[in-house]
């Protein structure tokens, strides 16, 4: 029997044209009712479909018609229902983040590749780190920092040069961007189930925005940041081409 597929797409012509033709050749189910969502576009459109249909059963394969694929597999529309029946599932936990603003109010966020704290000003961010609160580092002084899951390690991670981490590890990559003090600190290796709390000083001074997954908030003075196993986000990957290779092969290229 042929699965049913709610097509999503974004909002690029090459994206909406895609999903046009994949319409036509097969159908479209309301994603509530769907047995495999497919998101086109790139790596950031399928992290807000990720975010959008955590609570919904279907898993979500993605196919490529953005600029970035990490997270995509090659768009094609021919072979499509074998192609979701041979797909290789990943599940993915996210991260949640809790940030406290100066004028007292709390975001609540979900990250599926990385938090970051970045200087929303002419100086640079300082801030105090706690890990399962102890206090493990009394100044940071830097333009950012930023807290990784294995998925997101190749982005804005791998980018501040951070390490790549295998999709099945329990670790989580706390990255410095731009460490001025200490000069040589280049972030540490956290074990997942760690809670880690940033804490800005001189806020008004030097302003810091908190990010997760492209969800900001402006003027923090304290982030909460720790794993979210409850969360699990299935992702859809053709055979041979999952997460593990793609991270293996992105340390080779």
């Amino acid at each position: 029997m042929p699965l049913k597929i709610a097509f999503l797409a974004s909002d690029t012509p090459t994206a909406a044209a895609a999903r046009g033709a994949l319409v036509t050749r097969y159908g479209n189910t309301d994603k509530a009712e769907a047995d495999v969502i497919v998101a086109l576009g790139g790596d950031g459109f399928m992290l807000s479909v990720l975010h959008s249909t955590q609570d919904l059963p279907a898993p979500v394969y993605g196919m490529n018609r953005g600029t970035i694929g990490f997270l995509m597999n090659e768009y094609s529309e021919a072979d499509l229902q074998e192609r979701l029946s041979d797909a290789v599932e990943e599940v993915i936990n996210p991260l949640s983040m809790e940030a406290l603003d100066s004028d007292g109010k709390i975001h609540r966020e979900l990250a599926i590749n990385e938090v970051s704290l970045l200087r929303a000003g002419p100086q640079a961010a300082k801030l105090r780190i706690y890990i399962d609160d102890r206090l493990r580092m009394q100044e940071l002084v830097c333009d950012g920092a930023l807290l990784a899951t294995p998925a997101g390690s190749t982005a804005y991670n791998y980018s501040a040069h951070g390490p790549i981490l295998p999709i099945g590890a329990d670790v989580l990559a706390l990255t410095a961007m731009a460490a001025f003090r200490p000069r040589r600190w280049r972030g540490a290796l956290l074990p997942k189930s760690a809670k880690v709390r940033f804490e800005v000083l001189e806020p008004e001074k030097r302003p810091v925005m908190a990010d997760a997954d492209g969800r900001s908030v402006k003027n923090v003075i304290q982030v909460d940041i720790r794993s979210r196993p409850s969360v699990a986000h299935r992702i859809l990957f053709d055979p041979g081409h999952g997460l593990e290779e793609r991270l293996i092969r992105e340390q080779f290229v």
